[in-house]
């Protein structure tokens, strides 16, 4: 009896076990404020794909940040959002771009650097690795920053590591 009760124990933790481990709840991505100091226009087209972007609005999002990222090109946040968008509409090469020119201009940046989505994509390097660069470490979740500006390093990030490491 002690044996028959211990043996329903553990097969009831492990279903338990299993079904927790196995849920398939879909992960909640939102996009990215614009930074204080950034320029005003380039803000305002943020705040408007954010909101196009929460209705699901994809095309109008994409057409705002790519008009933030007009005004100000180095505005990581408005470059992460295009990728977020991007990928929604299938573009998933040009998202990649922007993943990466989001990582590029914002090193250190927590949200950007640890996104699920963005490491999804693997071995993501940045754009414009000159003679000497090291190509990006495949299979290590999208460490981009390593290469571009002629060696290991690029990115702002010793090694190209992202913050927080491994």
């Amino acid at each position: 009896m002690l044996l028959r009760n211990w043996t329903m124990g553990c097969f009831i933790c492990s279903l338990v076990f299993i079904g927790a481990c196995s849920s398939t709840g879909k992960v909640k991505v939102t996009a990215l404020n614009a930074p204080g100091g950034s320029k005003p226009e380039a803000a305002s087209a943020v705040k408007a794909g954010n909101e196009a972007f929460a209705a699901g609005q994809w095309s109008v999002a994409k057409q705002q940040y790519e008009k933030a990222i007009g005004v100000q090109e180095t505005l990581a946040e408005a470059h992460y959002n295009l990728a977020l968008t991007l990928d929604r509409l299938g573009q998933r090469k040009q998202a990649e771009e922007h993943y990466t020119q989001a990582a590029n201009f914002a090193p250190g940046h927590q949200v950007i650097w640890n996104s699920r989505i963005y490491r999804r994509y693997g071995d993501v390097t940045p754009s414009g690795g000159g003679a000497g660069a090291v190509p990006g470490v495949p299979g290590l979740g999208g460490l981009g920053g390593i290469g571009g500006g002629g060696g290991i390093g690029g990115g702002g990030r010793p090694g190209g590591a992202p913050p927080g490491g491994f």
